[in-house]
């Protein structure tokens, strides 16, 4: 059996482009025969930028009703989260002590984050001059939990013996990192750590928002299916469209409305919205109403679901507490295995 995990981001509630290019491929992966998942949700990284106790505690809320919304099995699989797993900082401490700093702030996203031009690439000297540091230390949000993000998504993976790891091609550097480690401290005290082998899905979708960019919250462009009806509709509404008239031609190959629209309906009706456009007296109004009703229709059954749990959180909690008393004891039995071979056990 191949166990696969993957780490699910709390840093709000799940908008449309996640749900396309995250929720429903990883669920879909998860129900393959001979297939095991272990889904967390990454709450505590989520603390290198969330301050807001009751902020994050709405989001995993929330994106726990979402992937439970979407039908992943939890009696088959695992769902938990990250921070009631103990083990997860203690094996992330023991890895701390065996990873090089250097290559920590080399990493793309604490170098994203820092403001270090991502063609820099720091040695111990320079990581240490006044310039870096003052530059670093300027930037609100630069804590040390960046710096050690990639140890603590090591441990996130190590500490389940996943076979697989599926991410995005801007994860795919902190899981050679994971590899890194993992295979440094086998080498050193012998076979301890399953190496996990990385899944880039080169064909994970890029969502457009309302406004042609990637959708994206930190972008304010996305579209939140799970908004009681006005309110989603309000959101449909403020995609982006040029000026041409009702009654003139239009392109839905440079309109955000097709754009989505194409992603969620059938063939058939893709192609009656095309013939729609390029007929003309067909307005961006009528198309935003036609994706407005598409987003009900086919998230009816998800967007009750969703609504549910939000409203009975007492149901939620259990759920991941089921995930949660499997979590640990596979957790532990790793950790274990770690600490003989450290000599803390």
């Amino acid at each position: 059996m191949a166990r696969i995990l993957t780490g699910i981001q709390s840093s709000g509630k799940p908008h449309l482009g996640n749900i396309l290019g995250a929720i429903k491929p990883a669920i879909a992966l998860s129900k393959k025969e001979g297939n095991e998942s272990f889904f967390f949700i990454a709450d505590m990284h989520s603390l290198t930028t969330i301050k807001d106790s009751r902020l994050r505690k709405e989001n995993v809320n929330a994106v726990a009703a979402a992937w439970l919304a979407f039908g992943f099995d939890t009696t088959k699989n695992v769902f938990y989260r990250q921070s009631r797993i103990a083990a997860c900082t203690e094996l992330a401490w023991y890895l701390s002590c065996f990873t090089s700093y250097v290559m920590l702030v080399n990493a793309h996203s604490f170098k994203d984050k820092a403001g270090i031009n991502k063609w820099d690439v720091l040695n111990v000297e320079e990581a240490n001059t006044y310039s870096f540091k003052d530059k670093a230390s300027k930037r609100s949000g630069i804590n040390a939990g960046l710096i050690n993000y990639p140890v603590l998504m090591a441990a996130d993976i190590l500490l389940y013996d996943a076979d697989y790891v599926p991410v995005g091609k801007d994860q795919k550097q902190h899981l050679e990192m994971t590899r890194n480690m993992a295979s440094s401290f086998n080498h050193q005290f012998g076979e301890t750590f399953v190496i996990p082998e990385v899944i880039i899905n080169e064909e994970v979708m890029t969502i457009p928002g309302t406004n042609g960019q990637k959708m994206s919250k930190s972008y304010g462009n996305s579209i939140d299916v799970f908004l009681p009806e006005k309110k989603l509709r309000k959101n449909v509404m403020q995609i982006v469209t040029d000026s041409t008239p009702l009654e003139e031609p239009k392109n839905p190959d440079t309109c955000n409305i097709f754009a989505i629209y194409q992603l969620l309906a059938s063939e058939d009706r893709v192609a009656d919205m095309k013939k729609k456009y390029k007929g003309g007296n067909y307005g961006y109004g009528q198309a935003k109403q036609e994706l407005f009703e598409l987003l009900l229709e086919k998230f009816t059954e998800e967007r009750e679901k969703y609504q549910y749990y939000m409203d009975n959180l007492t149901e939620l909690e259990a759920e991941l507490k089921k995930g949660e008393e499997k979590a640990v004891e596979i957790a532990q039995n790793v950790l274990e295995r770690v600490k003989t071979k450290l000599g803390f056990s």
